[in-house]
């Protein structure tokens, strides 16, 4: 009786948590349906009447918001692809080679995490402006084509695999390159899950190094393009709530496609130090 009771309280505190969390995005859904004075009425008006759906159509009359959605897709989807090559084989040399240095190197990817993207925002801004980089896809993707963060998860991963397989296809004749492209990536693909989830995330919403180097409206990335929807006398809330909307389903859709492999990836990533 006690254990029925226990887990019944467990299901309600977690209905009360899932429903705390989920109030925001219900109110988004209802703010983008209503029209704009009805927004900040009160009380609050939770159901929309009438129903505006109007506001999903309207902003991408009135702004390049197709644009957008492209550049956000190039950047964040080259970022990840990139981040996918490079963190999974410095994952791989720092957890299955012995070189000299190794772990000394592997400490210093890891003290860059301390570091704030503040402090070296205004240096890497110098250096991608001497190269021409501003106004340019090179210069929103090339600066996060790796991840000390993606390095530090594919590492943990790559130590949960035992190293007896390696040294069998070793005996066997396998180059280094077959045995990481035919042996080890097929065994890393819940990590690699994690990590495109994480890095395509974390660059779709990114905002601050667009900011910095983006002038031109043709190479604005999503979050951006949201930004300028507020104006300094009048915001337009439902239109801006449908955008808002809008540019979180293909994260959204990213991660039902590899919720599985991304569970079992953060599940099994730090079983081994």
């Amino acid at each position: 009786m006690k254990d029925r009771v226990a887990n019944v309280l467990f299901y309600v505190l977690l209905g009360i948590g899932a429903l705390i969390i989920a109030l925001p995005f219900f109110y988004a859904i209802s703010t983008s349906l209503k029209q704009n004075h009805q927004v900040f009425s009160i009380p609050m008006q939770w159901i929309p009447d009438p129903f505006v759906w109007e506001n999903y159509v309207v902003p991408f009359k009135q702004r390049p918001i197709a644009r957008y959605f492209l550049n956000s897709t190039i950047v964040s989807t080259s970022i990840t692809f990139l981040n996918v090559i490079t963190c999974t084989m410095a994952g791989y040399s720092f957890a299955k080679f012995n070189y000299i240095g190794r772990d000394a190197l592997f400490l210093a990817v890891l003290a860059t995490l301390m570091v704030p993207i503040q402090v070296i925002v205004i240096p890497l801004f110098v250096l991608v402006k001497s190269l021409g980089w501003l106004n340019s896809y090179a210069g929103l993707i090339i600066p996060s084509a790796t991840s000390a963060f993606g390095i530090f998860l594919m590492r943990q991963y790559f130590q949960t695999i035992p190293s007896e397989l390696m040294e069998a296809a070793r005996i066997d004749g396998c180059g280094e390159f077959r045995i990481f492209r035919q042996i080890v990536i097929p065994l890393v693909k819940p990590a690699i899950s994690a990590l495109v989830i994480f890095i395509f995330m974390h660059n779709w919403n990114n905002f601050l190094w667009p900011l910095l180097v983006i002038t031109q409206e043709e190479m604005m990335t999503l979050p951006l393009g949201i930004a300028s929807f507020e104006s300094t006398y009048s915001t337009n809330y439902p239109h801006l709530m449908a955008v808002s909307l809008a540019a979180t389903a293909p994260v959204l859709l990213v991660f039902l496609v590899l919720q599985k492999q991304f569970i079992q990836g953060m599940a099994l990533s730090g079983i081994k130090q």
